[in-house]
């Protein structure tokens, strides 16, 4: 297993040149199994953990999503990115205060989001939400960890009227502030992925694709995007299949989807061998 700081200079360089996808396990079986195809980091997500749990998204408190962040980093022999949500806190010191605690865990990259909670503001007001970056940066530097600090915007999440622009000006902000990679949540269109490219470099932009968009890694990549994520997608994709089999056996009493499930075989003995180790 990779020492914490080599997993972290991995991922830091990672971040340097070309495209690389970070695929978003949800326990540590799907971790587990994102490994064996070979795909160079990963991270959590908010979402796919709160559904396991039997929660909503941006529900699962500190302590929890902490627990959750330090069980996929000691599985993973891979980095591993921390979906933060907002830091689990308003003011910046909280954020900084929380952020200490994820660096901990030792994850090799961090995500802070401007999304407030408040659903008559949903984003937070852009001075506070560039002083939130700011504090999660200095929290990071006084670690003295090499953990990539991702910024997010969810100007598109909440349907801004004007969301292309705002996203642009918060994530501009957003590096200004420290931010090592930025992240617009939403974006699709190749127009506007390329614009918040040019508008941020050199640093890095992450481009969630929770579904077809049309574009692939490697278009992606020739729009200028350092690295790609899935966000819940792919816990979307596994509850879809057992909902999809359950109903069927719930409504109809047939057992027909059970048959496009993966063997047991395949399945065991892909777990059986790490658990021999």
């Amino acid at each position: 297993m990779p020492s914490i700081a080599e997993k972290r200079r991995v991922f830091r360089d990672l971040h340097r040149e070309g495209c690389f996808v970070v695929p978003n396990p949800f326990d540590i079986g799907s971790a587990v199994y994102l490994q064996s195809l070979g795909f160079k980091a990963l991270a959590t997500t908010s979402a796919g953990v709160a559904w396991a749990l039997g929660r909503a998204d941006d529900t699962v408190g500190l302590d929890a999503m902490l627990a959750h962040i330090r069980t996929l980093v000691e599985a993973s022999e891979v980095p591993v990115n921390a979906d933060f949500g907002n830091g689990f806190a308003d003011q910046p010191a909280g954020v900084a205060e929380n952020v200490g605690l994820c660096v901990a865990t030792g994850v090799a990259g961090l995500s802070i989001e401007d999304l407030s909670g408040d659903p008559t503001t949903p984003l937070y007001d852009i001075e506070l939400a560039v002083e939130r970056i700011r504090a999660a940066r200095a929290a990071i530097d006084a670690s003295g960890a090499n953990v990539v600090l991702v910024a997010r915007t969810e100007a598109y999440r909440v349907k801004h009227p004007d969301c292309a622009k705002v996203a642009v000006q918060r994530l501009e902000r957003f590096a200004e502030a420290g931010a090592d990679c930025l992240f617009a949540p939403g974006i699709r269109s190749p127009e506007e992925i390329g614009a918040l490219v040019k508008a941020v470099a050199p640093k890095p932009v992450n481009v969630l694709v929770g579904e077809p968009i049309g574009l692939s890694v490697a278009d992606l990549g020739d729009l200028g995007v350092r690295r790609v994520s899935v966000g819940g997608a792919l816990a979307r994709a596994a509850w879809g299949g057992m909902m999809a089999a359950a109903r069927e056996i719930a409504e109809h009493g047939t057992f027909e989807a059970l048959g496009k499930a993966v063997s047991f075989a395949e399945l065991n003995g892909m777990f059986a061998g790490r658990s021999a180790r």
